[in-house]
């Protein structure tokens, strides 16, 4: 990954510019960063020299997709995580026949956005959004009947501390280092180039509103990939005005890039779950290495509640990183669910 696409990286996970002409945005923001920082700016970036590095994040795998990262609940929809039991020859690999019939069927559905097979007795964890209780329990229901996945506990969470959160790039020695977290802009940048999401964080939330059926056909757009051109809004036929007021209704979380964090050099994570007091979950939120960051309620044989995603480049650096974080909270007990394969991780399209 070049230092470029590094840089970009910083930005764009976070708040990809909502303009006409973004990569011309892009370009003056990382310019003006150079400036700020004495460097030598006569070779200044171009709109083109940028687009071309974000389109080979892209092409590369880095990039898994530019849009719209909406809040289900603001939209009318729950999600909920499963936890369930498949049995497999060994640890999941490729080849398992009833694994593999279950991870099919799960790519039937569009309402499943993630499936992993994780290192414990509960082996399949998967994500369901839909617009009630009683749709999700039906599809888990469907799953069970037509496949061997079994013992299956819908678990909702009971509180969020973190959430929707951007992967650091790993950047050049000398640079500050960024790590797994929110609300990420360009280190050393000048005041005045704040990201749009710093902003709309600032603006005062306005009360709901009901959806008309132009928003709805707008989130269901904003909620793919943006076209491989200079100009991606006029292309879609969306409005960056509707999106960024999005974003202050705090309907839309960010719009930028999401990574595959494999490719984007996080290779190594696991599902870290604590037998630990709400009050933990504040402080594991503060953690850079966590994700994602959750209270959920504990069934039986899994007395845990504090569900935290720990991301490392290295298994070494994961196992340190799951020490510290349990360490940081009076060291409770806890099961380490690494993930073992990915069956599954797709974006949910709202009213698809």
């Amino acid at each position: 990954m070049t230092e470029l696409e590094q840089r970009l990286l910083s930005v764009i996970q976070d708040a990809f510019p909502l303009e006409e002409r973004p990569y011309r945005r892009l370009a003056e923001m990382l310019n003006a960063q150079e400036a700020c920082a004495g460097g030598d700016v006569r070779g200044h970036l171009t709109e083109q020299a940028v687009f071309d590095a974000v389109e080979n994040l892209r092409r590369s795998g880095v990039i898994r997709r530019i849009g719209g990262v909406y809040d289900s609940k603001k939209l009318g929809f729950i999600s909920r995580l499963c936890a369930g039991k498949v049995p497999t020859a060994a640890t999941g690999a490729v080849g398992d026949s009833a694994l593999e019939l279950f991870a099919a069927a799960v790519n039937e559905i569009p309402a499943i956005t993630h499936n992993y097979v994780r290192s414990h007795e509960f082996n399949v964890w998967f994500t369901v959004i839909a617009q009630s209780e009683a749709e999700i329990q039906k599809i888990v229901d469907g799953l069970c009947a037509s496949t061997d996945l079994h013992d299956v506990h819908i678990l909702n969470a009971t509180k969020k501390f973190k959430i929707n959160t951007v992967m650091g790039a790993v950047v050049p020695e000398g640079s500050r280092q960024l790590a797994v977290g929110s609300g990420v802009i360009l280190s050393d940048v000048c005041s005045s180039e704040m990201s749009l999401r710093a902003e709309c964080n600032e603006a005062k939330q306005s009360p709901a509103r009901v959806l008309s059926d132009s928003d709805r056909a707008r989130i269901r757009i904003a909620c793919n990939d943006i076209p491989h051109t200079l100009t991606p809004f006029v292309d879609w036929g969306v409005s960056c005005d509707a999106l960024r007021d999005d974003l202050v209704q705090k309907r839309m979380r960010r719009f930028g890039a999401i990574l595959r964090h494999q490719q984007a050099g996080f290779a190594y994570n696991a599902m870290v779950c604590f037998y630990a007091p709400t009050a933990a979950g504040a402080v594991l939120a503060e953690n850079p290495h966590v994700s994602h960051c959750y209270e959920r309620p504990s069934f039986e044989d899994f007395p845990y509640t504090l569900y935290a995603m720990i991301h490392a480049q290295t298994a070494e650096e994961l196992d340190r990183y799951i020490r510290e974080a349990a360490e940081s909270i009076g060291n409770p007990e806890y099961a380490v669910l690494h993930s073992v394969r990915e069956l599954k991780k797709t974006s949910f399209s709202f009213f698809g």
